[in-house]
């Protein structure tokens, strides 16, 4: 932005240094109308007008893009918002599935087996 400002003011300097060095009358004739003036007049009222033309044919691409712009903006913050939301929703879900999941019985390693069914089955018992 800046750079295109420093252009416009480098070249309008130009074109004022330009129509000073020719301030020779001219004649300018459009369809039926005829003007005459000096020719800086004719050069500075030339470049007014491709200004304005400019601006008034570059103006709806600048508002579209300012529009959507804006929307985009809106949007990424609304989605912002929800992901915030969602990643909250993903830690209560964790912690209620660790409040509610089961949790596994360690049992104590069966050292001596043999012994244990002799005990507890008596001498004369067997699982067979």
């Amino acid at each position: 932005m800046h750079l295109l400002l420093i252009v416009g003011i480098v070249l309008a300097i130009g074109v004022v240094g330009f129509s000073l060095q020719n301030n020779v009358p001219v004649t300018v004739s459009v369809a039926l109308w005829s003007f005459e003036g000096s020719l800086a007049l004719v050069l500075l009222l030339a470049m007014g007008l491709g200004v304005l033309i400019a601006g008034l044919l570059s103006s709806p691409s600048m508002i579209k893009s300012r529009w959507t712009r804006s929307r985009l903006r809106s949007q990424v913050s609304r989605l912002e918002q929800d992901k915030i939301a969602l990643e909250r929703r993903i830690v209560e879900l964790e912690a209620e599935l660790e409040r509610l999941a089961p949790r596994p019985v360690q049992e104590e390693p069966q050292r001596f087996p043999g012994l244990r069914a002799l005990f507890i089955e008596g001498p004369g018992k067997s699982k067979e």
